[in-house]
């Protein structure tokens, strides 16, 4: 069933639209609405010279809002708005990120508060439903007044200028592209090109994309720390449910059920239920408190990406619903609120290679690992095993401890001093992305390292929940026998901690996890 453009939208339907291609569609009521409000600024576009000013209707933009523009010049006004803004540079963004930039600008303006006519809704739909995507670089916003560079991309190939693709293919001039897939490019009216460029879909489309992996990776780390704990003949109680009723965190109790779920059963913890050792290392004792803290974390930044994928972020704004039209002006494009959340979600991800890195080193080091052999080798001297895995690591870990940096601290001001406080909300995003790249690359460190570990228990058999990743991981990489090299197998377990393939096969043996 198509994502009905102008009624509320989910987070996981922006990620079916943005990966997985599901279709949209304009919902009829929505279009109502806009027709509605479009009326509004045609009146004011009809009224010619004689009309008040309205910013972006007939006045120039940021610091030339107070330039009044004639009437005949309206139209280009709109045009020469978005050939004038489209200055990214940089990568650009995948067709993910800009599918989900697509669906959220259609949503804005389907909402029935930007006056905008609704063929721009029905460009954007019949792009994403053809997989028209246009070539959008990734850097070049300051989040305000939102995300204008990467957004005036977009605009560009609607009206028939600029880059696209088609699907994954090449880039290709955009009026090419929309000949190719049927679809016909738009001439701006007064206002239009204003709405189009003026919000906060770079950021929130790059934030709930990243947003959702991580929350995907927090079920992953569960696993891997059980993974790595059963390796280490560590101990399970400090998961003991009375402990985490007693300091009542939601998301540490969540992880330290996880936890009993996936660590139950197992004939390693047996072995050594009497060994006299009191207490595990922190990144052992303390998954509950740290992966719970992450998970907390990202379920705030989670319910302020609710709310913006369906509030109106342009500007001015039309409202035509108390018996008279308004047109104001305000600062709702302003992605304070994206900056500050999807820089705590970098930091909250971040955590997880954090600790995930410890437990590696507690695998590799014979100093730290009784019972297994120095970095996991077969033969000590010989053979290196998973050493530099470990580096790798670190590596990705202090990365993220540079990315982690809080974009949202900054402001520079822009547009001669009329915007003079700017959100830096788009490199929150883009920073977090590259985060929850790196940490899944640490999990799947993490999960092959201890998997390794595990073999060398045998014949001790793990818990059914870690038995169950072990046999899955084993699908794709061979036990360690000697060195060989280690890239193509990190890939390997990246991939099934990516595709959610390992925690589904982990669920249909113990039960679903949280």
């Amino acid at each position: 069933m198509p994502v009905q453009i102008g009624r509320p939208i989910s987070l996981s339907d922006l990620e079916d639209v943005a990966v997985r291609g599901r279709p949209v569609a304009f919902a009829e009521e929505a279009r109502a609405k806009v027709v509605r409000s479009r009326a509004a600024i045609d009146a004011i576009a009809n009224a010619g010279d004689g009309a008040p000013r309205v910013y972006g209707v007939n006045t120039g933009f940021g610091a030339l809002s107070e330039t009044r523009i004639g009437a005949a010049d309206v139209r280009a006004l709109q045009q020469n708005l978005v050939r004038s803004h489209t200055t990214g540079v940089g990568p650009n963004l995948s067709p993910a990120e800009v599918r989900g930039m697509m669906l959220l600008r259609a949503q804005v303006l389907a909402l029935g508060h930007s006056g905008v006519r609704p063929e721009l809704v029905d460009v954007l739909v019949a792009m994403l439903n053809a997989k028209v995507h246009p070539r959008i670089p990734s850097q070049g916003s300051v989040g305000a007044s939102g995300d204008l560079a990467p957004l005036a991309h977009l605009a560009l190939t609607m009206i028939g200028e600029g880059e696209a693709q088609l699907g994954d293919g090449p880039i290709r001039p955009s009026a090419d592209v929309l000949r190719e897939a049927g679809v016909t490019p738009v001439t701006l009216e007064a206002k239009e090109g204003l709405a189009l460029i003026n919000g906060t879909q770079y950021m929130a489309s790059l934030g709930t994309l990243a947003l959702l992996e991580a929350e995907r990776l927090c079920v992953a780390a569960d696993l891997a720390g059980a993974m790595s704990l059963e390796a280490l003949k560590g101990s399970s109680r400090p998961f003991d449910e009375r402990l985490h009723i007693a300091r009542p965190h939601p998301g540490q109790a969540t992880v330290a059920n996880n936890l009993r779920v996936l660590l139950a059963d197992s004939a390693i913890a047996e072995s050594h239920r009497d060994c006299g050792k009191v207490q595990d290392a922190y990144s052992l004792r303390c998954m509950p408190q740290v992966h719970g803290a992450s998970r907390d974390a990202l379920g705030w930044v989670r319910s302020v990406l609710e709310r913006e994928v369906n509030s109106i972020t342009d500007n001015p704004s039309v409202f035509v619903d108390r018996g008279e039209t308004e047109i104001i002006s305000g600062g709702n494009f302003h992605g304070q609120p994206l900056a500050l959340a999807l820089d705590l979600a970098a930091m909250a991800a971040a955590e997880l290679a954090n600790i995930s890195e410890r437990r590696v080193e507690q695998l590799v080091n014979p100093a730290l690992s009784t019972g297994l052999t120095p970095f996991l080798a077969a033969g000590s001297g010989l053979h290196s095993g998973f050493m530099i895995a470990q580096v790798t690591s670190a590596s990705l870990v202090s990365e993220n401890k540079v990315l982690c940096h809080p974009a949202s601290v900054d402001s520079i001001p822009s547009s001669a001093g009329k915007e003079d406080h700017v959100s830096m909300g788009s490199v929150s995003a883009k920073k977090l992305r590259d985060v929850v790249k790196n940490v899944r690359a640490c999990l799947a460190i993490e999960i092959m390292t201890a998997a390794a570990g595990l073999d060398q228990r045998a014949p001790l058999t793990p818990s059914k929940g870690v038995a169950a990743a072990l046999k899955k991981v084993r699908e794709k990489v061979a036990p360690m026998v000697g060195d060989r090299p280690l890239y193509g197998d990190i890939e390997s377990v990246s991939g099934l901690v990516a595709s959610h393939e390992l925690v589904r096969t982990v669920e249909s043996s113990v039960g679903a996890l949280a």
